[in-house]
């Protein structure tokens, strides 16, 4: 475990339909970054939550550089 993980008590937390608004995608591709270890979540209690840090480090790499879709 991350110290970042333990100390971040200041974390913004999100819900699984708001994170998949954020990032413009459904609930079920949502689950499935999860699932697949991509997308790092935590259930509490009933619900599953994620951290808004972790969809912003989510979505850094895949920005598209300028220039990179010409053939």
């Amino acid at each position: 475990m991350d110290s970042d993980e333990v100390t971040d008590w200041t974390a913004e937390w999100l819900s699984t339909g708001d994170a998949a608004t954020r990032l413009g995608v459904t609930t079920p591709t949502l689950y499935r970054f999860i699932d697949d270890g991509r997308l790092p979540a935590y259930r509490m209690g009933r619900v599953i939550r994620l951290k808004a840090a972790a969809l912003a480090a989510f979505e850094a790499p895949c920005r598209i550089q300028p220039g990179s879709l010409a053939p």
